[in-house]
């Protein structure tokens, strides 16, 4: 049976190359809708934006159906305390 010592180097050395491999970091922001012609970014963005932006506001709920909302995640740290480990500061 390998050793503790063993088991977390090899567990070092696999993380590492995990989050070292391909492009930094663990997840990309991609488009959902095609944005390719000055038509689409108008439509994307401004005018367009206008419209889902006021039926949200006369119904929120819609913001479901125009928005990522509902669809995303997020963390927020300042590093003071990751995983147990402590203070490692805002860029771990």
């Amino acid at each position: 049976m390998p050793s503790s010592n063993t088991t977390s180097k090899a567990m070092r050395d696999e993380a590492l190359a995990f989050h070292a491999n391909g492009k930094p970091g663990k997840l990309e922001v991609r488009a959902t809708k095609p944005l390719t012609t000055a038509r689409e970014l108008s439509l994307a963005y401004s005018p367009g934006v206008a419209e889902p932006c006021l039926e949200i506001e006369k119904s929120p709920e819609r913001a479901y159906d125009y928005t990522s909302k509902g669809n995303m995640v997020a963390v927020i740290s300042n590093g003071t305390s990751v995983l147990g480990l402590g203070n490692l500061g805002a860029l771990a």
